[in-house]
Formats: C-alpha cells, structure tokens, sequence
C-alpha cells in the first residue's frame, strides 16, 4: 500500500510540474496579445476610422470627405480602399 501512495504522489507531482511550465507560455503569449489589442485600441482615432484617410495616418488627418492631409499633403484615400489592401493596422 505504501508504494501505491508514493507513485501516486509522485505521478502528481510530475503532472503539476508539467501543467506548469506548459501554462507559463501561454501566459506570455495572452500578455502579448493583450499588448496587441492595446496598441490597436490607441491607434482608434479619427486617422484610422474616418471615411477618407491619409495613408501615413497622420495624427489629426482623416475626413468625411475627399481632400488631403493637413500634415503632409498627401490625398486622403477612401478608408474602406485602404484597408482592403492590406492596411488593417
């Protein structure tokens, strides 16, 4: 009976360790996920949602309509345009 309780705990022991470190990697990958869904959340402002935007995203350009950006004179492109080439960011 003895032996039956020692490889119990040490099948216990062993499965502990293992879901341990197989946990810890995944911690770190929802860490940088979450650091992902942070910097999406920041980059939410009009030069990423408006209906026309400048393709270098500059900060305080967008528009509802045609035109060019402010900062550095590039014409707005059509946001829906934009993203469906590839810019999701």
């Amino acid at each position: 009976m003895n032996t039956r309780i020692k490889t119990f705990l040490e099948i216990t022991f062993l499965a502990t360790l293992f879901l341990s470190v197989s946990c810890k990697g995944k911690t770190e990958q929802s860490t940088e996920a979450n650091t992902e869904q942070i910097e999406t959340a920041e980059k939410l402002g009009k030069e990423y949602t408006s209906a026309y935007v400048c393709p270098m995203h500059c900060e305080g350009s967008g528009s509802d309509t045609e035109g060019t950006c402010p900062k550095c004179g590039m014409d707005y492109v059509a946001n829906v345009e934009h993203q469906k080439d590839g810019h999701t960011h």
